[in-house]
C-alpha cells in the first residue's frame, strides 16, 4: 500500500464515520423527548456528520484528483456557521412559544428572566 492508498482509506474512513453519525443524530432527533433535546441532536451530531462526510470527500478529491474544492471548504464553512445558529433560533422560539419542557427536566433557569410576571401570579 502506498501513500495515496492510505490517505484515500482515511478519506473513506472519514465518510463512514460521517454517515454513522448521521445515523446516531437521526435516532437522536426520534428518541428524544422535547424540542429542546431534539434541536441539541440535530445540530451537534449532524454538523459533525457533515463535517466528516465533507472532509473526506475533500481529502479524496485532492488526493485522488489533485482538485483542491473551494466548494467543499465553503459547505464546510457554511454549516458551522448556520446550524448552531438555526438551531439555537429553533429552540428560543419554541421556549417563547412557551412549548413544555420534558417530565425529566428538573429546572427551568431562564422562566424567572424571560417571565417574571408568571412568578407573580404564582404566588398570587
Amino acid at each position: 500500500m502506498n501513500g495515496n492508498q492510505i490517505i484515500e482509506l482515511v478519506a473513506a474512513l472519514l465518510i463512514l464515520l460521517g454517515s454513522i453519525m448521521s445515523v446516531i443524530s437521526a435516532f437522536g432527533i426520534i428518541r428524544l423527548p422535547d424540542v429542546y433535546t431534539r434541536s441539541h441532536a440535530a445540530t451537534k451530531s449532524s454538523t459533525l456528520a457533515v463535517l466528516m462526510s465533507l472532509l473526506g470527500a475533500f481529502v479524496y478529491f485532492w488526493i485522488h484528483d489533485g482538485i483542491i474544492s473551494v466548494r467543499i471548504l465553503l459547505g464546510i464553512f457554511f454549516v458551522f456557521l448556520t446550524a448552531p445558529v438555526s438551531g439555537h433560533l429553533i429552540t428560543r422560539a419554541a421556549y417563547r412559544s412557551k412549548v413544555p419542557l420534558a417530565d425529566t427536566s428538573t429546572e427551568d433557569a431562564l422562566k424567572e428572566v424571560l417571565f417574571p410576571d408568571e412568578k407573580i401570579k404564582a404566588n398570587s
